[in-house]
């Protein structure tokens, strides 16, 4: 029997924070340090979106999928509010994830 394996939802931003970015991935410091160092998505490339501002674990990647998906649809303001309550100084998290590997 294979063991599900977790996945991560997770938000980044721009440095002057005006762009935001909602991904998904299983391996969540690997995914951070490709948007950093543009090897992300196209998007995050194009807007600099290189601080990861919030993420989530989920149980199974289809869970996270699925969480991405509705964060999708949140408005702006409800996305910042998700932000400010983990990290109300909207401060780069990459060291904290370095950290959790």
């Amino acid at each position: 029997m294979t063991r599900a394996k977790g996945g991560y939802t997770y938000i980044m931003s721009n440095v002057h924070r005006t762009t935001l970015y909602i991904g998904v991935t299983s391996d969540l410091y690997t995914r951070v340090y490709q948007h950093k160092y543009e090897y992300g998505s196209a998007f995050t490339k194009k807007y600099n979106c290189v601080d990861l501002m919030y993420y989530e674990f989920h149980p199974d990647i289809e869970t996270a999928i699925k969480r991405e998906k509705r964060l999708k649809k949140y408005k702006r303001d409800w996305k910042w509010d998700l932000i400010d309550e983990m990290n109300p100084e909207r401060r780069d998290l990459f060291d904290e994830v370095k950290d959790m590997r």
